[in-house]
């Protein structure tokens, strides 16, 4: 119907191996990425249930309906969606306003993520396939701690972009689609251009700092004495803080040789 009509969130597990897990969600009507966010899991209902919380604090509106598959790492936040929605009197209100479904069916975000991996995960599942070939990577917890270390920042730095180019491209028109043609960006702030409507609903900050999750910290390298560890070598090394992906793996092998993993 518009943007914020539908929100459809999931989870990307192709970097799990590697320690990376990705949450993202899409709006449904204009497929503006909303948030992609890197960290140790995808499977803690309170990371997802930050992730939410911090887009509808940084967008100023709940969503009319939001769509996730069953998983268990969905339930905080689709209690929050339903608790958001519960004092509004249109249809969707209340329960109504979260539908669960099958991950395959959710083809809004499963087709985008398709257009992620050829687009930018495939390079690093390739990196990371490579320091694992050569001896540098042997999927143990230490390892994959270490490799979120080096790389959080990197890979991040890398999903904010995506989502940025994402946002402000073009996407062509279809006599198939269901929705308009155009930029995501103009889709979502400018409904009315393309015979369309806000469908959100306005929320007030202060509705969202009852909820916990909303204060959730973000996770670092997953494991907090290695990630003091490795702060501390970090400091009495003199070493830098990586800023490509050259630098982030010359990091990760050095650290590996100190810490003797």
């Amino acid at each position: 119907m518009g943007p914020n009509y539908m929100w459809h969130a999931d989870g990307y597990d192709k970097l799990k191996p590697f320690g990376f897990a990705i949450s993202g969600c899409i709006d449904g009507f204009s497929r503006k990425v909303l948030w992609l966010v890197s960290g140790p899991t995808n499977n803690n209902p309170s990371v997802i249930a930050h992730n939410f919380l911090t887009c509808v604090r940084r967008l100023g509106v709940v969503p009319m309906r939001l769509r996730t598959d069953c998983g268990t790492e969905n339930g905080i936040m689709a209690a929050i969606q339903c608790t958001l929605r519960h004092q509004h009197a249109d249809y969707y209100s209340g329960m109504s306003s979260h539908m669960y479904g099958s991950s395959t069916n959710n083809q809004r975000i499963e087709s985008w993520w398709s257009i992620f991996r050829k687009g930018r995960s495939q390079f690093w599942m390739e990196l990371f396939a490579d320091l694992r070939d050569a001896g540098h990577f042997n999927g143990s917890r230490e390892h994959q701690c270490l490799l979120r270390f080096c790389f959080k920042d990197v890979i991040q730095k890398d999903l904010d972009e995506c989502m940025t180019l994402w946002n402000s491209h073009r996407i062509r028109p279809s006599t198939t689609a269901s929705c308009p043609g155009g930029v995501p960006n103009e889709l979502y702030y400018l409904p009315h251009r393309f015979g369309s409507r806000e469908c959100g609903f306005r929320i007030e900050c202060t509705e969202l700092d009852t909820f916990p999750e909303s204060n959730q910290p973000m996770h670092s390298c997953g494991d907090l004495n290695m990630q003091e560890y490795l702060d501390f070598v970090m400091e009495h090394s003199y070493l830098q803080k990586p800023e490509n992906w050259e630098s982030a793996s010359e990091l990760y092998i050095h650290l590996k040789e100190i810490a003797q993993l």
